[in-house]
């Protein structure tokens, strides 16, 4: 092979992983919360991530379905998002950040004054 088309391979290889890696940080789609065995959309809104439960395992929790928990999150870096998250069962709205940390992976995290804060990692369900 050529010095040019191992530069070329070379290049398209290494473009392709870029593209696949930036995939993989998006955190459109639906994702599953381990702790409640709820399955939540995470969707573009408007340029903004907005997320609502779409699912439950819990009949108890029937009522979440259709909650929004996102409204608007603003990206604030790479695989990362920032703004209000609501607990569809309680209401309460915390300053929450999520961070998309593989293509099956993204943590969410909720926090009240910025000080007393809960983290959990999330799956991407098909």
């Amino acid at each position: 092979m050529t010095n040019t088309k191992t530069i070329a391979l070379t290049s398209a290889t290494l473009l392709f992983a870029f593209a696949s890696a930036a995939r993989a940080a998006e955190p459109y789609g639906n994702w599953l919360r381990p702790s409640t065995g709820s399955t939540v959309h995470f969707y573009n809104c408007g340029g903004k991530l907005c997320a609502k439960v779409v699912a439950v395992k819990d009949p108890a929790r029937k009522s979440e379905i259709g909650k929004m928990i996102m409204h608007g999150a603003t990206k604030a870096g790479d695989n990362k998002w920032q703004g209000d998250l609501t607990d569809a069962g309680t209401g309460k709205v915390y300053s929450g950040t999520v961070t998309v940390e593989s293509a099956d992976a993204m943590n969410l995290q909720g926090c009240i004054a910025s000080i007393l804060c809960q983290s959990e990692t999330w799956t991407r369900t098909k």
